[in-house]
């Protein structure tokens, strides 16, 4: 896989691994990663697979959405970067990443900011039914387990991701540029299949690959995360997410929680990149 990804400040910096979500992109933290490298943090922002500019080198590789997968994407791009230890933080996608990485490779880990908390899932896990109104919010997660929301996403992607952003920010006002600006990311040729076979697999729907099996199983064992941890939450977040009394105790090392205020949503970078900046230079000290 060719990753792409953008680099700001200076290279012998505190590393900082800034991972986004669906269906957003890297200019999720096009705030963020300025203020952090104007202090001296080098600052890595990467397209997860299926977005951007990030391409597979071969047609005939699975476009596997796991999130082990995922996570090991990141590990390779550190290992190519060269970067032994990194503070990884993010969001939706990237919040589930940076818990995997920091659950399975502590020692890559230094410590770790998540929005939403404790995001590691499992296969059996995603089999439980839960109420009416809790599956509601999931709705299109239902939607991509048939052929016709694979063939509805593919067709109407932005206006399926505007939507999303407006149901889980409710009362963020971005403008149309702000929106096309991660948009193009979409139209990256592996994305459908990767978003569409990471929900499938989740709801057991969609086999993944044998090799990510022993990961997988340690990760179906919920493992308490033991590297420093911020977690943060928007006061307005419209995506499904844990209640913070929830997974408190999922974390083991110095922890602490941030709710921030203001009309907050689900891209917390974007919407709040003071406060989320503030974060990571808070867990740099723990």
């Amino acid at each position: 896989m060719n990753v792409g990804f953008v680099e700001v400040g200076p290279v012998n910096g505190t590393p900082v691994v800034l991972l986004h979500g669906w269906p957003y992109d890297i200019n999720a933290f096009v705030e963020v990663a300025p203020l952090l490298a104007s202090k001296r943090f080098r600052v890595i922002v990467p397209y997860l697979r299926g977005y951007g500019s990030t391409r597979f080198l071969s047609n005939d590789t699975f476009r596997n959405g796991q999130p082990s997968a995922v996570a090991l994407d990141t590990i390779a791009l550190m290992d190519a970067l060269k970067i032994d230890k990194a503070i990884v933080a993010g969001f939706d996608w990237g919040a589930r990443t940076a818990n995997i990485i920091a659950s399975l490779w502590p020692e890559r880990c230094k410590a770790m900011v998540s929005v939403s908390g404790y995001l590691i899932g499992n296969q059996s896990s995603g089999k439980i039914p839960l109420p009416p109104q809790a599956e509601l919010q999931w709705w299109y997660q239902f939607y991509f387990a048939t052929e016709r929301g694979r063939a509805g996403y593919d067709k109407y992607r932005r206006d399926f991701a505007k939507l999303i952003w407006q149901i889980a920010s409710p009362q963020w006002n971005f403008d149309d540029a702000t929106f096309d600006r991660s948009a193009t990311s979409f139209d990256n040729p592996d994305h459908v299949a990767i978003v569409v076979h990471s929900y499938r697999w989740r709801l057991g729907l969609a086999e993944g690959e044998p090799k990510y099996d022993d990961l997988e199983k340690r990760l179906a064992k919920a493992p308490v995360i033991t590297v420093p941890t911020i977690t943060v939450e928007g006061d307005a977040n419209g995506a499904p997410h844990p209640d913070p009394s929830w997974y408190a105790k999922k974390f083991s090392g110095k922890y602490s929680h941030r709710t921030i205020s203001g009309g907050i949503g689900h891209n917390l970078p974007q919407e709040a990149p003071k406060a989320f900046a503030e974060t990571i230079l808070e867990v740099d000290g723990y």
